[in-house]
């Protein structure tokens, strides 16, 4: 069986896919879209893609899509905790360069005030390709903010451990397929995602939309608006819901319908912690 996920080897997606499937074949794609795309065509079983942080926000590109190109739905999600590594081809060098992420160095800025002081900073693309490059100059007194798997795959020595400044840092990671896959983890809840689109002519449209859910005792945990991509002013609303109680959800969907409130499962999911 193959799995697509957004890569490179060494990556947190590539960490949160080898925690999902540990025995299966995984194949790194250079965006989501491509990841997405491998799906569509057939050449994976599943696909492996981002879709929130808890700092950072939706990501956009993965939602976009699903909504705007793909009839496809996301059947297990994957919380997965982000925390960041100082690594280094040995642990006795005197560090001159420090490469990663931009959003990686923001979250380990003040341990390298505090320890490397004197150490230039480097963009990369990713935090795992901070970690190759560091890997492929041995020589040189560098080093690279990264998972602590981008360690593992490119034979570096972690010399800084968990150097991020928040600790309640999460990405959420939807599974895409045709079917629930068996993964190694416990589930710990259920929930469904949908996108809705509002008539015009509905006054208090988005407040109907959230009372059939509300009256109903559902929980929602997330709403956000994402450009329909027709005219300015025109929105789609991204909701996740609790759907342990999956009757009265199906009864909400119903009323939705019922009240010209159109609507996309982008997913119902079990969520499953690393």
């Amino acid at each position: 069986m193959k799995i697509a996920y957004l890569g490179p080897s060494g990556s947190f997606t590539h960490n949160a896919a080898l925690k999902a499937f540990p025995e299966q074949e995984l194949v790194p794609y250079a965006t989501i879209t491509d990841v997405i795309k491998a799906y569509e065509n057939g050449q994976v079983d599943f696909a492996l893609i981002p879709v929130e942080n808890s700092i950072e926000g939706s990501v956009h590109e993965t939602l976009d899509y699903l909504f705007h190109q793909a009839d496809i739905k996301a059947v297990a999600e994957i919380v997965q905790p982000i925390q960041q590594q100082l690594m280094a081809s040995t642990a006795d060098r005197n560090i001159e360069k420090i490469f990663s992420h931009p959003q990686a160095l923001a979250q380990g800025k003040v341990y390298i005030r505090e320890h490397y002081p004197q150490a230039k900073i480097e963009v990369t693309a990713s935090t795992a390709y901070a970690a190759r490059y560091v890997a492929e100059h041995p020589e040189q007194s560098y080093a690279a903010i990264a998972p602590s798997v981008a360690a593992q795959e490119y034979g570096l020595t972690i010399i800084g451990q968990d150097i991020q400044e928040i600790d309640e840092n999460y990405t959420r990671f939807w599974i895409l397929g045709q079917k629930v896959p068996q993964l190694p983890l416990q589930a710990q809840a259920s929930k469904i995602s949908l996108a809705l689109t509002l008539p015009d002519n509905l006054p208090g449209a988005l407040y109907k939309a959230m009372s059939v859910f509300a009256w109903r005792g559902i929980d929602m945990t997330k709403i956000e608006s994402r450009p329909l991509k027709t005219v300015l002013g025109e929105y789609f609303f991204i909701i996740d819901l609790d759907n342990s109680l999956s009757e009265l959800v199906a009864f909400a969907l119903e009323e939705l319908q019922a009240l010209g409130i159109d609507f996309k499962v982008l997913g119902e999911y079990n969520v499953y912690n690393i």
